[in-house]
């Protein structure tokens, strides 16, 4: 058998994937293959006809891969036993004595986002409509998940309200509600046509222990591993080559986190950990510590030399207040552009020098129109910016100047510092406590919990990326992301599996269209504007577990069930009789066992509908959905 051994691992090295610099086979590689139902690795096993009869069955005229026979062979103590890879050092996850890129499992449902209970919070304060069912595939479960899927209810929005689509430009922000591993896979060709992600940030759930859902109350530490490693493992298809990822994570998982995404991304392109300053005031818990601080990993797709931005400072070496007066520039403004006050007194009109009215007196100069970004007027060892110039004419009373006033100016040198790697008020960038506040401020009550607030992702975005670029989040809860993202001119696309994406999120980005002041919006002068597409992979499993999720009673479950077996589609190895003959014992089942039942019976390839059936008359899609989808999927944009 020895040499059946040899033959084995002589046959897979002829592939170069399989190998490393040494010429060890890489047995994870050969896995990772055998899951996928590699062309190349099926080439392979069945040139050699002893290889092919132990792992092939011939049924027909078909040839039958028993990829779990192989991969239990590969899985052999026995195997590889005198080859130098035993020996090697293997860092990763280990779940079940197998590393967790052997598995391949899918963790399907992603839960809320918000669904940390903290200080003084109640299960009362936290009440859902909904209930979700994590669920964890396993992979011969999966034959069409990942297929694109039909997009519907397209609708665009812009400052004149919300319009019907005619036709998908390639600039087009995007907000998606659905399922978002099934829309990232979904939309590898729309944002391959833009040529990549330049920037991913996730805030994702954080497994805590504190989570108040049934079902979803935590997830256990394998699955919220494979449901990070399956998102991560598309995300990173999805930057282009100069891309970056930032995810948010506390403690709980930031060690484990950063070990899956050193195998997804590779260790050498972690760019480094950003500690936020996250709360003020942590909640006042019966802990051992207090936590007010989280963390955002960071990762490019290659590593590249770009610098990011940093906070702009003065150079010391131009600051105005070291040198003296008859050094500044003279900057003469026209007649009737300046508005001012000077120590609560009025000026008489006339023409005024710096020389009869120095430095130290114009602490209450007000200049109206200002807007060289690169200039600052400064009185006394204050520099006003744009901002502060505004805010100071919405409180003071001032007089028009008849005539020309000469003041000193001086435009000031700035220097882009190398981001720290401690995120707080030094850098301007608050906590969630006002996060939380903007965001109840815009609709006149708390819709959401611990939302990140606008000026974090302005601070990752302006180190990261320009205008123009494209954003991805495809956790967006309340939308902080893509509402930062279109404020400061970036494309986006944004991606919500939760009801809420429509009364919440997809109206907070018509109000920043409106041109609402909270956030970032007084810091960058933001006046409205722009544009966004909404669209919603088209339900159908989908549909019948919302139906599950939303019964109250054994009487509405089972007229779910009726339902279930008339129009959607069940599991292939469901016995619908045998399941019918036991009923009496299922309706003594508790209202929840009963839910989390029909949910499993349910066939989740078939959640949503997938692109490849668009014309099946069955899910009875209108002419105009399907033009808009084979634009989006196609090569052009324009229906």
């Amino acid at each position: 058998m020895s040499n059946f051994y040899e033959k084995l691992i002589n046959i897979l090295k002829e592939e170069d994937n399989f190998i490393d610099e040494n010429n060890d086979l890489i047995k994870n590689e050969v896995i990772n293959a055998t899951l996928k139902c590699d062309r190349k690795l099926i080439q392979l096993l069945i040139k050699d006809k002893q290889i092919k009869e132990l792992f092939f069955h011939q049924i027909d005229e078909y040839l039958v891969f028993d990829s779990n026979k192989f991969i239990e062979y590969m899985d052999e103590k026995s195997f590889l036993d005198n080859s130098y890879t035993k020996f090697k050092n293997k860092i990763g996850l280990n779940i079940d004595n197998k590393f967790l890129n052997e598995r391949g499992e899918v963790s399907l449902v992603w839960p809320y986002k918000d669904c940390v209970l903290e200080g003084g919070m109640n299960k009362e304060d936290k009440k859902r409509n909904e209930i979700f069912f994590n669920e964890t595939l396993a992979q011969d479960e999966i034959d069409m998940l990942f297929d694109k899927k039909v997009l519907t209810n397209f609708k665009r929005y812009d400052t004149k309200g919300e319009h019907e689509v005619l036709e998908l430009e390639k600039s087009d922000n995007l907000i998606i509600k659905g399922n978002n591993l099934l829309a990232l896979h979904s939309l590898k060709e729309w944002i391959k046509k833009q040529g990549g992600v330049k920037l991913i940030y996730i805030d994702p759930p954080y497994n805590t222990d504190n989570d108040s859902f049934r079902y979803n109350d935590k997830f256990n530490h394998s699955t919220w591993l494979t449901f990070m490693k399956n998102r991560l493992e598309i995300a990173r298809e999805l930057l282009c080559d100069d891309g970056a990822i930032f995810v948010s994570c506390d403690d709980r998982e930031q060690a484990y986190l950063k070990v899956l995404m050193d195998e997804i991304f590779e260790k050498e392109n972690f760019v480094g950990q950003w500690n936020w300053f996250k709360s003020a005031t942590p909640p006042n818990l019966s802990l051992k510590i207090k936590k007010n601080i989280e963390y955002i990993l960071a990762y490019e797709k290659k590593k590249n030399n770009n610098r990011y931005k940093g906070v702009k400072k003065f150079s010391k070496s131009d600051d105005p207040f070291t040198k003296p007066q008859n050094s500044f520039k003279q900057l003469i403004f026209p007649p009737n552009s300046i508005n001012f006050k000077i120590n609560n007194k009025n000026i008489k009109k006339g023409t005024y020098g710096t020389e009869k009215y120095p430095n130290h007196l114009l602490n209450d100069v007000i200049v109206k129109n200002f807007k060289n970004e690169n200039e600052a007027i400064f009185q006394n060892r204050f520099i006003w910016t744009q901002e502060k110039l505004n805010d100071e004419l919405k409180k003071k009373t001032v007089v028009n100047c008849s005539k020309s006033i000469v003041l000193s100016y001086k435009k000031q040198n700035y220097l882009e510092e190398v981001p720290p790697n401690l995120i707080d008020n030094n850098v301007n960038v608050s906590t969630t406590e006002e996060g939380g506040k903007d965001l109840t401020a815009m609709f006149g009550e708390k819709v959401f919990d611990y939302p990140k607030p606008e000026n974090l992702i302005k601070y990752i975005f302006e180190m990261t990326t320009k205008e123009n670029d494209l954003i991805l989040d495809f956790c967006l809860g309340s939308g902080t992301t893509v509402a930062t993202a279109h404020k400061l001119n970036r494309q986006y696309i944004g991606i919500e599996q939760m009801d809420y994406i429509k009364n919440i999120t997809v109206e907070r980005i018509k109000k920043v269209i409106d041109g609402e002041h909270g956030g970032i919006s007084k810091s960058i002068n933001w006046g409205g504007g722009g544009s966004f597409v909404y669209c919603e992979l088209m339900e159908f499993n989908e549909e019948a577990m919302k139906f599950i999720q939303k019964s109250e009673n054994t009487e509405e479950i089972m007229k779910i069930w009726e339902l279930m077996c008339k129009k959607y589609f069940l599991n292939y190895n469901l016995e619908i009789n045998k399941f019918n003959e036991n009923l009496d014992d299922f309706k003594t089942l508790s209202s929840d066992e009963q839910k989390k039942i029909l949910c499993e019976m349910l066939n989740k390839n078939q959640l949503y509908v997938n692109f490849s059936e668009i014309d099946d008359s069955q899910f009875n899609i209108s002419e105009k959905v399907k033009k808009l989808n084979k634009a989006f999927y196609g090569d052009h944009y324009h229906v």
